[in-house]
């Protein structure tokens, strides 16, 4: 039986620590509400997933369950929060995520905000207590849970818009910024209705290779979403070291289109 103040819960983050290692990470996205989904990722080996909380309707039980999940295999769990909201990031953090995506970050001071939810004092505003799951119920001794857990948490900025690549050098200045993850999908409406959608519109695929280039000389980590590996492996080529490739309903399609062409048409 472990002790009181034992951390259990409060995971060394090994998607943070690779990335500072100069090393890339793959994952998934999480649209299934089905833990069982989280534990097949992990027992494949994929280093992390991402529960998206904002195009898919999930609350706080299924995520709770989802990160819970993670605990089987040691995948790093990650929530895309639904906004730039304080509350949004607390509770996402503290069922237990070990990071979070925050999107639609177009300002420097946008950015600041999304950093400083995500950090107890000194360097952020987290709200604070320890009777909630990721300090382990109120049993982790405060100074231990207080002293890992900014070390652990990912903070991933979403660049999806003209307005946020215009601010992206001073965005680039913040210092617990890990990665900025580039959304395709907003980035192309943004550029207007003849590119919207159009993941290889060449202006849009111009522009993604110069938010790319502009993350890596500014020292940061670089992430974006992959439909397939080979797109993953394009990407790691220009220096994108975290990916997420498709998501569980993404990979179930697929197969299941893969099986309807090689067998069932045939």
């Amino acid at each position: 039986m472990k002790r009181k103040g034992d951390c259990v819960l409060l995971r060394k983050n090994n998607v943070k620590q690779r990335l500072l290692d100069g090393k890339t990470v793959i994952g998934s996205f999480s649209k299934l509400a089905d833990p069982s989904a989280i534990e097949i990722m992990g027992l494949a080996g994929l280093d992390f997933f991402v529960i998206d909380n904002e195009h898919v309707a999930m609350n706080k039980e299924s995520i709770t369950n989802l990160v819970r999940a993670s605990d089987i295999t040691e995948i790093v769990p990650i929530v895309r929060v639904k906004e730039n909201n304080a509350s949004e990031i607390l509770q996402a953090l503290d069922c237990g995520a070990l990071g979070v995506h925050v999107p639609n970050i177009d300002t420097y001071e946008e950015a600041l905000r999304a950093i400083r939810s995500t950090k107890y004092i000194p360097q952020g505003n987290r709200g604070f207590a320890l009777s909630h799951r990721a300090a382990g119920y109120g049993f982790y001794d405060k100074d231990d849970y207080l002293k890992r857990v900014n070390q652990e948490i990912l903070t991933v900025l979403h660049c999806e818009t003209l307005e946020s690549v215009d601010n992206l050098d001073k965005i680039l200045d913040l210092e617990d910024l890990d990665v900025i993850f580039i959304g395709p999908m907003d980035l192309s409406q943004s550029m207007g209705s003849d590119v919207m959608g159009n993941g290889t519109h060449p202006n849009l695929v111009e522009l993604k290779k110069k938010i790319i280039q502009k993350v890596i000389e500014a020292g940061k980590v670089v992430g974006t979403v992959a439909g397939n590996v080979q797109e993953a492996k394009e990407l790691m080529e220009l220096g994108v070291r975290y990916i997420p490739i498709s998501s569980d309903q993404g990979m179930i399609a697929t197969v299941s289109k893969q099986i309807v062409h090689e067998c069932i048409m045939d």
